[in-house]
């Protein structure tokens, strides 16, 4: 019995050892003042860029713990803003994203890699529409420093940019872009900044 007690003690150390060792990544509060989801798309001819007004985020980030990192955002479909009332309506509509019946876009990280130069490749689930699809977001670090203007605060900062066809993530039949009106190809820029109290 006591060699059996042994053991258990033993067993638990180990457990608690590992779970010492894989201890969470630093949390990070997004200042959404100071971070967005850009795109920008041809129409004809010309160039339309647009954002999103209301979203979420959270963030675990250690360039040194990256097996515990984590990015998760939360996007609501029905604030996209192209400063044109009428054109985010037909965004809103069936014909793109489909506001009333998917509310949200999420992305959430399931692995992050150092792939240097301060450039992390973030691979996630995007869902949209309801479905989810692989996706890797490279963003670059652009630095951690105290905050000018927080006191006790350090504020990292992230910029990413990547290309995706809407298609692909059925935003739109294509007929649009068949008609030679709105291209398939966006481009997206993440821009974060995230606030956590000082070491």
């Amino acid at each position: 019995m006591k060699k059996f007690l042994c053991m258990v003690i033993a067993l638990f150390c180990l457990v608690s050892a590992g779970q010492t060792v894989r201890a969470a990544a630093r949390e990070w509060e997004l200042d959404k003042a100071h971070s967005n989801f850009y795109f920008r798309i041809s129409h004809i001819y010309s160039k339309v860029d647009g954002k999103f007004n209301d979203f979420s985020g959270e963030i675990q980030f250690d360039p040194a713990n990256l097996a515990e990192s984590r990015f998760v955002f939360e996007i609501k479909t029905d604030s996209v803003n192209t400063d044109i009332a009428k054109r985010d309506k037909h965004l809103q509509s069936t014909d793109f994203f489909d506001t009333e019946h998917f509310p949200l876009m999420t992305f959430v990280s399931t692995k992050i890699t150092d792939a240097g130069n301060n450039v992390y490749e973030v691979a996630g689930q995007f869902t949209v529409k309801g479905v989810a699809y692989d996706l890797t977001l490279p963003l670059t670090l652009a630095g951690i420093k105290d905050h000018p203007a927080v006191k006790g605060k350090e504020v990292i900062g992230f910029n990413g940019d990547l290309t995706i066809d809407r298609l692909a993530y059925h935003i739109g039949t294509g007929k649009f872009y068949q008609m030679g009106l709105v291209g398939k190809d966006v481009e997206i820029l993440v821009t974060l900044e995230a606030l956590s109290d000082k070491k």
